[in-house]
């Protein structure tokens, strides 16, 4: 009895385990498909940090992440006379950038040329701005002095400290700086790391010495909303792309919600002539891709709805918003997934409520309704991330101003502004990294009703 006992416990034992291996190699299995899938976007969002998210070879390495640069960036910060975090140059202050440079043997050891550029703001339309007061023309350079010597193999190593005062009466967001140094001496560090070294080494570039460590951190995050401003209205674009896509797409998530409830529930529960028919016409619409219909959608529009806006007043409908929202209040593949959720709901409630004399409406809204959170929750995600990511048919709708651009149409204008000629795609990434921020929290919002929306959406009462 007992040698069969401890022979159970052993083959329980040994299940146990298989178990928790099978279970850990699942686990395994979706940490890889999750890390190829997530690896693009994460490789893209530190490469929207970088001053030159170009070079090649490609590397993870960003020295905005840098604890160094923090520290170091965060000090020139605060002797700017700003906070820290946000920074800027305060009349009467004085910035000091110390650094160390390698001169080989035989190299005559001369301190570096510093200079301020004057530089406006990127490759965007802010480069512009022809009125900008620039910070060279307000500050000044001291001599330049020579902190300690030291010699190292083949060569020495010396550090400078440069010291730059503002002695007029006005404020800047920025102080750019060019070291300049002969062929052949190497830079080792800084205070903080260059933006750029250019020129065979010979040039350090800062492009902000008292930013702050968030517009260190986030440079090109900042460029995008600063550098894109509308001739017309001033507004900066960037911003007023993002209100038109919120706008556009809350607007289509309700009308989804309201429309697909309705209408799914009426399929699922309502007897009424040609149901079955409706469904299938429904069904079949979703086989049909939008390029069939594309012409069709565009002329409707065009001519206001088949000519009726026109009776009341109105025009066209194309490069306006209500256009844009009217062509899609409602999808079948919301109505498809709201009448297969209410079929899977019991029907005993419904006939309970109307043997206590509630109506149909108020059977829809005060009882199944609440019931279909998970699949209204599910609902939410497709369509907001669907209408936010939507590009051809906005790119069609909307033609101008920019203005009226959405978020997606307007990061296709970044390629013109900073893409052609400048290779400048650090703005570029920064954008569609921010256009993708509001889709990640909404999942994370509703994840747990996308899961259930969608597992109880097939299944049958």
């Amino acid at each position: 009895m007992k040698i069969q006992q401890n022979y159970t416990n052993d083959i329980n034992l040994k299940i146990k385990r298989r178990r928790w291996m099978n279970v850990g190699a699942i686990y395994l299995i979706l940490l890889l498909f999750s890390v190829l899938f997530m690896g693009t976007f994460l490789f893209g969002a530190m490469s929207s940090l970088k001053d030159n998210p170009s070079k090649w070879p490609p590397t993870l390495k960003t020295e905005q992440l840098s604890l160094k640069n923090w520290i170091g960036v965060y000090i020139l910060a605060r002797q700017g006379g700003a906070g820290g975090f946000f920074g800027e140059l305060k009349s009467g202050h004085e910035v000091s950038l110390q650094i160390t440079y390698k001169y080989p043997t035989g190299v005559e050891i001369i301190p570096p040329e510093a200079i301020i550029p004057k530089r406006f703001k990127g490759a965007g339309r802010a480069a512009l701005d022809l009125d900008k007061e620039f910070t060279a023309d307000f500050v000044e350079i001291k001599l330049i002095e020579e902190i300690s010597r030291t010699s190292v193999k083949n060569g020495t190593q010396v550090s400078y400290k440069i010291s730059i005062v503002n002695s007029s009466q006005k404020d800047f967001d920025e102080l750019p700086i060019d070291l300049v140094v002969p062929y052949k001496v190497k830079f080792k560090k800084a205070t903080f790391s260059p933006n750029r070294i250019e020129r065979l080494g010979m040039v350090q570039s800062w492009n902000n010495l008292v930013g702050g460590v968030i517009p260190y951190i986030f440079h090109n995050h900042f460029r995008v909303f600063n550098e894109n401003y509308s001739r017309s209205t001033g507004k900066r674009l960037f911003t007023t792309w993002i209100y038109n896509s919120f706008f556009i797409t809350i607007v289509k998530v309700i009308t989804t919600l309201i429309f697909a409830s309705m209408a799914g529930y009426a399929l699922a529960r309502l007897k009424f002539y040609g149901r079955n028919y409706l469904f299938v016409l429904i069904l079949f619409s979703m086989m049909v891709p939008g390029q069939v219909t594309f012409i069709s959608n565009y002329l409707v529009l065009r001519d206001g709805i088949f000519g009726f806006t026109k009776l009341f007043g109105g025009g066209s409908l194309l490069n306006t918003f209500t256009g844009l929202i009217i062509s899609g209040l409602v999808g079948a593949t919301a109505v498809f997934i709201m009448k297969q959720f209410f079929e899977g709901l019991p029907r005993e409630m419904e006939e309970s409520a109307r043997i206590d004399g509630a109506s149909t409406y108020q059977i829809f809204a005060k009882i199944m309704l609440p019931l279909a959170k998970p699949a209204l929750g599910a609902l939410t995600i497709l369509t907001f991330q669907g209408v936010w990511n939507e590009f051809f048919w906005p790119l069609v709708v909307l033609t101008s101003p920019m203005d009226k651009f959405t978020l997606t149409i307007g990061l296709l204008s970044f390629k013109n502004t900073y893409a052609s000629g400048a290779f400048d795609w650090g703005p570029i990434l920064a954008g569609a990294i921010i256009s993708a921020l509001p889709i990640i929290i909404l999942f994370i919002v509703f994840q747990r009703y996308f899961v259930e929306g969608i597992s109880f959406s097939g299944i049958k009462g």
